[in-house]
C-alpha cells in the first residue's frame, strides 16, 4: 500500500478498536491503553524506523488533542495547518518531511569515495542543513549547496550553513548536471524519481549519493556502511542496471 495508506488505515484500527471498548463499558483508561498497544504492534510492520514511530504515535497523539479540543476554540486547529502548509507547500508533499541526516552519519566516505578538492556537492532537499554539515566535515574543501523548498527551512538552513550557497528550488526542477555528487535522504518513493532523473542529467562519473534507501532497478557502484547502521547508497554515472538475479546487483 502506497503511503501514507498504511498509517491511516492503523490509526483508524486503532480508534475502532478504542470506540468498541468503550461501548462495551470498558474503563476509558483501559481502552486507550488497548488501542495504543494495537498501533504499536501495526506500526511494527512499517518499513522504515520514522514511520513506525509515527503510526505507532497517531493515536496516543491524537486522543489527547481531541481531549484538549473541548477546552480550544475551533479556529485554534487552523493554526497547525497554516504552520504546516508554511514549512511544506504542496509541490513539495511527495517528498521526504524533515527528517535530518543523523550526526556522524556519514564519517569514513571520504576515505572510501575522495572527490576532486573543489568537487561541487549538494544536498537535494536540504532541510535544516544537517546534511551539508556532514558532507563539510567529510569534503573540506568541496563548493556545497543546498536546495531546499520551504521557505522558512531554507532561511534557517542558510544561517546555520554559511560555508554552503543555499537555495529555494523545488529539487526535481532543478539542473543536476552541474554537480559532481547529489545527496539524497529522501523517501523510499521518491528513489525511482531520483534514478531518472539522475541517468539523465549527471555527467560521466558524477556520483548519486542515497542515504538509506537504494534506488529500484539500479546496481549501486558503492555501498558504504554508516556508524548507525544505516547504509549509504552510491552510483556513479552513467548508472548501471542491476542484476536480475534475484539479488537487486547489491555487491
Amino acid at each position: 500500500m502506497r503511503w501514507p495508506l498504511p498509517a491511516l488505515l492503523a490509526w483508524a484500527a486503532a480508534w475502532a478498536l478504542h470506540a468498541a471498548l468503550c461501548a462495551l463499558g470498558v474503563s476509558p483508561w483501559v481502552a486507550a491503553a488497548l488501542a495504543s498497544a494495537l498501533g504499536v504492534a501495526l506500526a511494527l510492520r512499517a518499513a522504515t524506523p520514522w514511520r513506525r514511530r509515527l503510526i505507532a504515535a497517531g493515536f496516543p497523539v491524537s486522543l489527547a488533542a481531541s481531549t484538549l479540543a473541548v477546552a480550544l476554540p475551533a479556529w485554534l486547529w487552523l493554526l497547525p495547518l497554516a504552520m504546516l502548509a508554511l514549512l511544506y507547500p504542496l509541490r513539495s508533499w511527495r517528498d521526504a518531511p524533515l527528517f535530518p541526516t543523523p550526526a556522524g552519519a556519514l564519517t569514513g566516505l571520504s576515505g572510501r569515495l575522495p572527490l576532486r578538492p573543489s568537487a561541487c556537492i549538494v544536498d537535494a532537499g536540504c532541510g535544516l542543513g544537517d546534511g551539508l554539515r556532514e558532507l563539510r566535515r567529510e569534503y573540506p574543501s568541496s563548493r556545497l549547496v543546498g536546495l531546499e523548498w520551504s521557505w522558512p527551512l531554507r532561511w534557517v538552513c542558510a544561517l546555520r550553513c554559511r560555508f554552503a550557497r543555499v537555495r529555494r528550488r523545488d529539487i526535481w526542477i532543478a539542473d543536476w548536471s552541474g554537480f559532481d555528487m547529489v545527496y539524497l535522504f529522501q523517501r523510499p518513493e521518491s528513489m525511482p524519481r531520483a534514478g531518472v532523473k539522475a541517468a539523465a542529467e549527471l555527467r560521466p562519473g558524477a556520483w548519486l549519493a542515497s542515504l538509506e534507501f537504494e534506488v529500484p532497478g539500479l546496481r549501486p557502484a558503492l555501498v558504504h556502511g554508516c556508524a548507525d547502521g544505516r547504509r549509504l547508497w552510491l552510483y556513479q554515472a552513467p548508472l548501471r542496471v542491476a542484476a536480475t538475479d534475484g539479488t537487486g546487483g547489491r555487491p
